[in-house]
């Protein structure tokens, strides 16, 4: 069984965001990037398969500018195979993500695609979906635990007030939660060997897709800063605070 797994370049968790002085973006100059999250689990998942017998070949791919390759080069030292960079300059947004990644799939003919469940630079949680609309593939959102049952997939998920056990049929596609696993330590050997791995380059226009943007972002702004809390003497006191100065009780 062939696994594609997605990996997208974003700020690293630990930096905090700034917005760019024009209100138009997030500046990341002289920003540390890393690998999103939640993709760091799709592809220790990927990999923990493919160590389990199930999964013939990991394949990591990634979109965005020349500096994806670093995340690729990251996928391949926890252990993917080798690397498939589609290199553009174009922000792209999620349809956009989800139509290249269907022309790298017509292409690789993996049987499971596996995805963090979000990026944490836009939150949109869309992709896996979209990628699943579009080429037909069963999908297992939100993912905790998966199970590979020959030509099927016992995917547990969450959902709202707990977790759902459901089984879907290859090809498919996954998007993971936190919960699913811990992604490994990566040791300075697995580093070096990575820099051997190959990565292939191509093109939106090579994929003949479409990324051009539908969505105009009007305005980014930093969220207002939280006023200081206030302590209270007793309950009395912190109901009527409730009720006159916050107005959240009648």
């Amino acid at each position: 069984m062939k696994v594609l797994v997605a990996v997208k370049r974003v700020v690293d968790y630990n930096v905090k965001v700034r917005v760019k002085t024009d209100g138009s973006d997030v500046d990341i100059a002289n920003v540390k990037m890393s690998m999103n999250p939640f993709d760091e689990i799709a592809v220790e998942e990927a990999i923990r398969l493919k160590e389990a017998g199930k999964a013939t070949e990991v394949v990591a791919v990634s979109l965005g500018v020349t500096q994806c390759q670093e995340t690729l080069r990251t996928a391949l030292a926890m252990g993917a195979d080798r690397g498939i960079l589609v290199e553009t300059d174009q922000k792209l947004e999620p349809l956009a993500v989800a139509k290249l990644l269907k022309a790298v799939i017509e292409k690789e003919q993996p049987q499971l695609v596996i995805l963090g469940k979000q990026a944490i630079d836009d939150d949109a949680n869309q992709t896996g979906q979209m990628l699943a609309a579009l080429t037909g593939f069963p999908q297992g959102t939100f993912a905790s635990k998966v199970e590979v049952n020959g030509d099927a997939l016992t995917v547990t998920r969450e959902i709202d007030g707990g977790l759902e056990t459901i089984e879907i049929s290859l090809p498919a596609v996954i998007t993971t939660d936190l919960r699913l696993n811990e992604p490994r330590f990566i040791k300075l050997p697995n580093i070096m060997a990575a820099k051997k791995k190959p990565i292939e380059t191509t093109t939106p226009a090579a994929l003949n897709v479409d990324v051009a943007p539908r969505i105009t972002v009007v305005k980014m702004a930093e969220p207002a800063a939280r006023a200081a809390g206030k302590k209270v003497a007793s309950v009395a006191e912190l109901v009527e605070k409730l009720r006159t100065e916050a107005k959240v009780l009648s």
